[in-house]
């Protein structure tokens, strides 16, 4: 059972961020203005991301809040665990996914990109939870504003290894965003594919890589 989310909220604030040029972005909640990479707050119940300067971004930085800061920290994961057959038991249908936990739902919820936006899909719990005993680095990750993404694609077709990251939930809602600003056609086209690989280096030459924290 899967839920397409092509038109969230969450999309539609990071929409610009696949665009060449576009105008200048304000803080949400003072309408400061906002210049290249900027802060964001979520809204757990409605996974609502919104743009704000970094003064704003400071006033929700405990728990306990309407919304939540989403963190800036990417960690690189080269001796993740994860297996064919256990990434072949979540039964995501794609080779690129993200995972977080989520308070509104009280679990761990998958999703994909697609040309459609991201789509959210049925994840088994139990096998979520071996995968978890073989990465706890995945129980420090925090719920709703850090995600796991999964880049298998290579993987799937010339098989190199598989990526995994740790990083903040934006980042996953802005390859939902290259991927559906840039598809076209039935195979996505060649651009699609550049933007993806892209997007990965973009987010590996700024991250730390995390191995002796990965496994107990």
């Amino acid at each position: 059972m899967e839920r397409a989310f092509g038109s969230d909220n969450a999309f539609s604030t990071l929409r610009g961020l696949i665009r060449r040029t576009r105008p200048a972005e304000r803080c949400e909640l003072c309408s400061a203005d906002l210049f290249g990479e900027h802060e964001h707050l979520i809204e757990p119940g409605t996974r609502r991301l919104m743009c704000t300067c970094e003064a704003c971004s400071i006033l929700f930085s405990n728990t306990g809040t309407k919304y939540k800061r989403v963190p800036r920290r990417v960690l690189y994961l080269p001796e993740f665990r994860l297996p064919d057959e256990k990434w072949n038991s979540l039964r995501v249908p794609i080779a690129m996914a993200f995972f977080f936990r989520s308070t509104r739902d009280n679990r761990t919820v998958a999703m994909y990109p697609s040309p459609a936006g991201a789509t959210e899909s049925l994840l088994p719990l139990d096998a979520w939870t071996e995968i978890e005993d073989d990465n706890p680095v995945l129980r420090q990750m925090a719920p709703d504003v850090e995600a796991l993404l999964v880049n298998r694609i290579g993987h799937t077709r010339n098989g190199s290894p598989p990526e995994y990251f740790i990083l903040p939930i934006d980042k996953c809602y802005e390859l939902v965003g290259v991927i559906r600003g840039n598809w076209k056609g039935l195979s996505g086209g060649s651009e699609v594919w550049q933007k993806i690989g892209e997007f990965f280096q973009r987010v590996k030459d700024r991250s730390q890589e995390a191995r002796s924290e990965i496994h107990a």
